[in-house]
């Protein structure tokens, strides 16, 4: 037992000096202090929406009284089916004010993992937007458990194209909010440990598993964004993230820590990012690399000019060369994250050097391809041998498993002890991907041990993929890989090898049909070869080279 010290002796926490950590309490302090600063700009063909700071604490309140009076409280799960829409930001206050957990749900993803992910989560409530009525609608016939109360959106900014459509709630999302109390005396978590939102990700096999963020976590790593983008008083952030990804990447709670404004965006389209940029004076923004294909790729009567340099920060594939001098030629200064849904999202940021500035452009993309070092929130970054845990060399060269641990790494997968323990194994995280650790101290990705496909910032489980395929009653083996995509940065390639003896065989057309049955859209591979598959002597598929050829037909 540790010996007492004297600054142990009668100085005990209480309530007067000890609080417990979350970022809900940002809300309420900027909106103190600028109640009348614009909070949410929404902008559509429909209508115009603004939301002052503080009417923005208002219906959050709002949403967690009307929550509370329905008996939804501490650890009771809140789904929402949302885009980047003002519901959205309110719920990441108003469920959480309720105490409940946040469920953002992938609006890519089909009925049946929606239906599984209401199901594990056990869903008291979901909110759903109008676009989304028919595959909410299909997945909670699929449900095995109660069903959630639904309550329906319908964004009066956007031009709905299905205006007969039946409604799928009890109550839409405004006359929930009529029934709350906008002094509601919310409280705060009992414990920062307490969950505050729940991710799902699509794994290693396939199968959903249910991320819990905590309060403590969310509060540092939105803080951590603070000060890793640079941002100061009344920032202007443009919604080209999915919010539904890893919470935005904690984002929604970064700005209201400095009374920013939030620019919402229902999809990412070239003439509505450059007009937004310009209009609102827009100083940051994050996204996959699409994003950046997408700003990049406008034609030159849509780009604007911009009065001061955004910055943008991307996750995943690094960003080419080419693609930063167009980034920057348009008023955009890239700055490469990474992390992954265990750790809040971005914990890991390639923090540039002025002396990298003067290098030609191949060593300064080199620079740029790294992914860098870790967050001030996160307590360790490495690269180990994942049988020894020993750290690698850092060399450059040698292989290891990129390793994390500290508060902003996830409490564990909901109802998965077992895979809980893996991911913990030895008091780091274990990350999957693999990568080498430079002199510097900076880190670089090298492959994916759990041949994950991040294509449009979006995870694609290569194994969910090949089960599809493996469906098809003409298909005798199956494996899919990454495949670079300029647009995508990734996309899944599908090499199948036929059975003998059949009359007739699928076309590529045939195979991607059937894949479009059996999974979400952006999951399906958009390249199939016919062939042998390589093997080794025990018949195990040599992926190693199917990347290799992957990497050819995309060149």
């Amino acid at each position: 037992m540790t010996e007492r010290s004297i600054y142990d002796q009668d100085l005990d926490k209480n309530p007067a000096n000890h609080r417990p950590l979350t970022p809900l309490n940002f809300l309420p302090r900027s909106a103190r202090a600028f109640p009348d600063h614009p909070a949410i700009i929404h902008e559509g063909p429909g209508a115009r929406q603004r939301w002052t700071y503080a009417e923005f604490y208002a219906d959050a309140r709002r949403l967690a009284s009307a929550l509370s009076a329905r008996g939804i409280g501490r650890g009771d799960t809140v789904a929402v089916m949302l885009l980047n829409t003002p519901p959205m930001l309110i719920a990441h206050f108003g469920v959480p004010m309720a105490q409940a957990v946040l469920n953002c749900l992938n609006v890519r993803l089909d009925a049946r993992i929606i239906a599984f992910s209401l199901d594990h989560g056990e869903a008291k409530a979901i909110i759903v937007e109008r676009e989304f009525v028919g595959v909410v609608r299909e997945a909670l016939e699929l449900m095995k458990g109660p069903r959630p109360l639904v309550i329906d959106y319908v964004d009066p900014t956007h031009e709905y194209l299905d205006d007969g459509a039946e409604p799928l709630g009890e109550l839409d999302f405004e006359a929930l909010l009529a029934e709350g109390d906008p002094a509601f005396a919310w409280q705060g978590p009992v414990d920062e440990w307490d969950a505050i939102a729940l991710n799902y990700t699509s794994g290693t096999t396939g199968d959903p598993k249910g991320v819990v963020f905590h309060h403590r976590g969310a509060s540092l790593l939105a803080t951590g964004n603070v000060v890793t983008t640079g941002m100061t008083k009344h920032p202007v952030y443009l919604w080209t993230l999915p919010m539904f990804h890893c919470n935005g990447w904690c984002f929604p709670w970064s700005l209201a820590l400095l009374a920013g404004t939030h620019v919402c965006l229902r999809q990412v389209r070239e003439q509505s990012i450059w007009a937004a940029v310009a209009t609102h004076g827009v100083t940051h923004m994050c996204g996959a690399p699409i994003v950046m294909a997408v700003i990049v790729g406008a034609a030159d009567e849509v780009k604007r000019p911009l009065e001061r340099v955004v910055e943008f920060f991307t996750a995943g594939a690094p960003p080419p060369e080419a693609v930063l001098a167009a980034m920057a030629e348009g008023g955009f200064n890239v700055t490469h994250l990474y992390g992954l849904t265990e750790s809040y999202g971005p914990a890991v940021v390639n923090d540039w050097q002025a002396s990298w500035d003067a290098l030609e452009p191949g060593p300064r993309a080199a620079m740029k391809a790294r992914q860098g070092v870790r967050y001030q929130a996160l307590e360790g970054l490495t690269i180990m041998d994942p049988e020894t845990l020993t750290e690698v060399a850092a060399d450059g060269e040698t292989l290891g498993e990129v390793m994390m641990r500290g508060n902003v790494i996830m409490k564990g997968y909901l109802k998965n002890p077992a895979a809980t323990q893996r991911a913990f194994a030895g008091g780091w995280f274990h990350t999957g991907d693999l990568g080498v650790m430079h002199p510097n101290g900076y880190i670089q990705l090298k492959d994916r041990s759990k041949d994950i496909i991040i294509s449009g910032g979006e995870n694609i489980s290569s194994i969910e993929v090949e089960d599809a395929l493996y469906k098809h009653p003409a298909v005798a083996a199956a494996a899919v890989v990454a495949m670079p995509h300029d647009k995508w940065g990734e996309t899944p390639c599908a090499f199948v090898e036929l059975r003998a003896g059949r009359d007739h065989d699928p076309s590529v057309e045939d195979i991607i049909a059937w894949c479009r049955e059996q999974l979400a859209h952006f999951k399906c591979p958009r390249r199939v070869v016919f062939t042998e598959l390589p093997k080794t002597s025990t018949g195990k598929i040599q992926k190693f080279k199917l990347r290799e050829r992957a990497r050819t037909l995309a060149g």
